[in-house]
């Protein structure tokens, strides 16, 4: 079975047991910034597991796109030298949200297993927590898997609740035991069972996790932790496909399963054209090519590209990895990009992402690997002559790793790699040494985006921007260019500079810097942004546009009033939203960050939950009424203490000195230094565009105000007015016709399927005349024009009956695919069962299945097929009896 074939029945096999099959969610988590890169099937349902987001079902199951290469699971080290580790991988799963528990699950993956997959069963084994008796009696008394076949695994890290087998989302919050099953390949492997000395051994292989989702993890008043059952307990599973495809095709690693050897046959042939010379087929470099395509390949699809930081980082660690074990085969020119179409070949089909950017893959690849490509020669020169004054055992010294590293593009685990093969390390507290004296050096000549470190030791800027949006005749005190003070900035030059007085506001408090001009009769300036070199020094970013300035200069400094009154709003409107959320939500309600711009504000807070329509709808009713009212906004100047004493919430804790500014808007009073309206009237209107989760325990509300919110709402309701046009209704009833014509569509899909059945049945009982009589008993095999699975496995439900003793197979074609559905009677299947029977049929149209010893589904490609291998069934089972 290929492995495409393993993702299709897995899917399908629990599609059958009414789970919703869920598509994959990127490799890079949209919405959780605890990871960095999807690593589990559960990561796209954690929400629905912790209580915060419902599903419209159940039970899920999905082929989940996984990666291990970065942060708290990270395989990429040994990817080349196991049989089993990958950098890209894909889980299959179940999962269960509060429906069925340990009982169904370990039954469910008994049946794929044995019965659909056709495992022996002698060849399983199983773990459980050592304290969970249930999972061990399920697998014992029910399952019938013999005692010493069934490992229960304890405490091995200090402390109750700690073991491999006991998972937990974090300290506190759901968690349960686990029961894994492991694939005993045979005493000609190395390695031992599951909690033997020698499990990490190759020769038991884990290919399914079950996690049981049981507790709640909390702290009592007393501070000590606390399990209570959950009142919905629920089910995650994992399976590597990678690992099944392995068990089922019987090979010795993963990487000869179907899908690895097409890759590393591409990977062979475009290595041998970029060199010149013949590759061994077996390398171990050619695994590490074949699973580095995958991860790189989905990274790009999902919108990472190579970089020095974060996810981008990780990809080109990868890629440049998979570039040197190319170069290590005699690869002398690009070959790693030229992959993605033999992976988009293989893979496509599942991940129609692949197809769709193949182009933009290859791109970004391709440059990638032609930038590492000018220096890999270089860096593999130096690393020789360094590695070949070393011996046995010995250390490569920090600073020629991260020579390799800043000069030649040599990430520090691709030059560990290389000290690997060869039994040699690196010195890492001297790469990382050598590292930080880099960074100090950067802080202290590059250019400076941000204005901190500039050493200024004139007069303080004097503020004037909340009075005004212009001051004349202010004087020029210092010029920076690239970092460094200057005389004068010429046209054309990007510079900093400073000014004795300005209204220019200085990004602080969340709200953002001030653009505009400043200029004189002979020169022009273009401020992009305003920032703060030190705590009363601000610093104006920008391009000279025209003639020169020099220090010393006087300049008129004009803010653009239109971009102030939009930021303005939007962060008045950001202090009334907060005491909204507080009124709404609780004082639990605290500011952990904000940013405010002239498009919106965003403003994170400390919540536990996601925001309910309703209590979005309560928070702008509350700020907008706020604004309808139009009082005057107050701003006070005093000492720390006084404002305490006021009340004021310290929000952003702005301080001039010894005072500090409290700002009174609306019935908001909290500190703050920034910008804002002179009355809440001036807001206009407030509407909130987003509300997300960012971290455990933090949302994040992004909001619009004044014009903005009045285009945003003018748009929804042209949108809204479009749906209820389609509807033919008015727009105050859309929800009802829409729900009506919901409601009418499923009636007509009810009403389909039914008259379906009904034909299926029709042209059931027409066929009992066509039953073959085959040693006393009734073998049918025919096909149903028009009929869909359901209805065939209704007409073959009523032919069994008729029957009697009876083996049926029926078939439908549907768009050139192959239905099948076979049914044995119960007195029959001692010797022949549906699971044989219709993969009997399926294997000569292109497919595969398998089911119950009573019933079974399989599906092909291959329609012409069909008849010949309908009219087989009667000697198969003549073979049988």
């Amino acid at each position: 079975m290929k492995a495409a074939d393993i993702r299709s029945t897995f899917l399908n096999y629990f599609a059958s047991k009414g789970h919703q099959i869920v598509a994959s969610s990127p490799v890079v988590p949209g919405d959780d910034p605890t990871l960095l890169f999807t690593n589990a099937g559960m990561n796209q349902f954690k929400d629905v597991f912790l209580g915060f987001d419902k599903r419209p079902y159940t039970r899920a199951t999905t082929a989940q796109k996984c990666i291990r290469a970065g942060g708290k699971h990270n395989d990429l080290e040994n990817v080349g030298y196991t049989a089993r580790h990958h950098t890209f991988f894909e889980m299959l799963g179940n999962f269960s949200f509060g429906d069925y528990f340990k009982q169904d699950a370990i039954r469910y993956a008994w049946e794929l297993l044995t019965e659909v997959f056709k495992l022996p069963a002698d060849k399983l084994w199983a773990t459980v927590y050592a304290e969970d008796d249930e999972a061990y009696e399920i697998w014992t008394r029910e399952i019938g898997l013999p005692a010493e076949r069934v490992v229960r695994i304890g405490d091995n890290k200090g402390a109750r609740y700690a073991s491999d087998n006991f998972w937990m989302m974090g300290d506190t919050g759901p968690c349960g035991p686990c029961s894994e099953i492991f694939y005993d390949f045979g005493p000609g492997v190395a390695g031992g069972p599951p909690g033997s000395p020698d499990e990490d051994g190759d020769r038991f292989t884990e290919v399914w996790n079950n996690v049981f989702m049981q507790f709640n993890r909390r702290v009592d008043e007393n501070g000590n932790y606390v399990m209570d059952l959950l009142p919905r307990p629920s089910v995650d599973t994992g399976m590597g496909l990678e690992r099944l495809a392995r068990v089922l095709q019987g090979v010795e690693t993963n990487y000869d399963i179907d899908l690895f050897v097409n890759l590393m046959a591409a990977a062979k042939r475009e290595v041998e054209l970029a060199g010149g010379v013949e590759v061994d087929a077996k390398s171990p470099s050619l695994k590490a090519i074949a699973d580095h395509i995958r991860a790189c390949a989905f990274t790009v699809a999902d919108g990472v590209v190579p970089s020095n930081e974060g996810r981008g980082y990780v990809l080109r660690r990868i890629a440049r990895r998979a570039i040197r074990h190319g170069y290590k085969l005699g690869a002398r020119a690009p070959f790693f990009y030229k992959l993605v179409e033999a992976l988009t070949a293989e893979m496509g089909s599942a991940y129609p992402e692949l197809v769709a950017k193949q182009r933009r893959v290859t791109e970004v690849l391709k440059q990638e690997e032609e930038r590492f490509f000018l220096t890999i020669a270089n860096g593999m020169e130096i690393l020789e002559s360094a590695l070949a004054a070393l011996g046995e055992g010995k250390v490569l010294d920090g600073d020629i790793a991260f020579k390799l590293h800043d000069t030649y593009g040599f990430p520090l685990d691709l030059t560990a790699d290389v000290l690997r093969e060869r039994n040699l390390s690196v010195d890492e507290a001297g790469f990382n040494a050598a590292m930080a004296r880099q960074r100090e050096q950067a802080r202290a000549a590059g250019k400076f985006k941000m204005a901190q470190g500039l050493e200024y030791k004139g007069e303080p800027t004097h503020f004037h921007g909340y009075e005004k949006l212009m001051v004349e005749d202010a004087k020029v005190t210092a010029i920076y260019i690239d970092g460094s003070p200057a005389e004068v900035a010429r046209a054309g030059d990007d510079a900093v500079i400073v000014l004795d007085n300005t209204p220019f506001y200085a990004e602080s408090g969340g709200q953002c810097g001030d653009a505009g001009f400043l200029q004189n009769g002979t020169a022009r300036f273009a401020v992009d942004d305003t920032l703060k070199i030190q705590a009363d020094v601000f610093g104006h970013h920008g391009r000279v546009m025209e003639g020169e300035i020099r220090a010393g200069d006087t300049i008129d400094a004009r803010v653009n009033g239109n971009t102030r009154a939009a930021t303005t709003r939007n962060h008045s409107a950001t202090h009334l939203m907060h005491k909204a959320l507080r009124e709404v939500l609780g004082n639990h309600v605290q500011q952990k960050g904000s940013q405010v711009d002239a498009g919106k504000t965003r403003f994170d807070f400390a919540h536990n939950a996601p925001l309910t329509d309703a209590e979005i709808l309560r928070v702008e009713q509350i700020v907008n009424r706020e604004i309808m009212l139009n009082a005057a906004s107050q701003a006070r100047v005093m000492s720390i203490e006084d404002a305490q004493k006021t009340g004021a919430m310290m929000l952003f804790g702005e301080k001039y000195g010894d005072s500090v500014r409290v700002l009174d808007i609306g019935s908001s009073r909290e500190l703050c230094g920034g910008t804002h309206v002179l009355r809440t009237g001036d807001i206009g209107f407030f509407k909130i565009v987003m509300e997300g989760g960012v971290a455990a325990g933090v949302r994040r509300i992004e909001a619009i105000t004044g014009e903005n919110a009045m285009s945003y709402v003018l748009e929804r309701d042209a949108l809204l007015g479009e749906v209820a046009g389609a509807l033919k209704a008015q727009a105050a009833e859309v929800p009802a016709k829409l729900a009506q014509t919901l409601d009418h569509v499923k009636a007509l899909e009810k009403e389909i399927a039914a008259l379906k059945g009904k034909l299926a049945s029709n042209q059931g009982d027409a066929l009992i005349g066509q039953a073959l009589d085959v040693n006393g008993v009734s073998v049918l095999a025919a096909t149903l024009e028009g009929a869909d699975v359901p209805a065939l496995r209704e007409a073959v439900d009523k032919l069994r009956d008729k029957l009697g003793t009876a083996a049926v197979v029926l078939a439908a074609v549907n768009e050139g695919k192959v239905a099948l559905i076979a049914g044995v009677t119960a007195n029959l299947t001692a010797k022949v069962k549906a699971g044989e029977l219709v993969n009997f049929v399926a294997q000569q149209v292109g497919g595969k299945g398998g089911g119950r010893p009573d019933m079974a589904q399989a599906g092909g490609t291959d329609a012409t097929a069909l008849p010949a291998a309908l009219a087989g069934v009667r000697d198969w089972v003549a073979g049988k009896l």
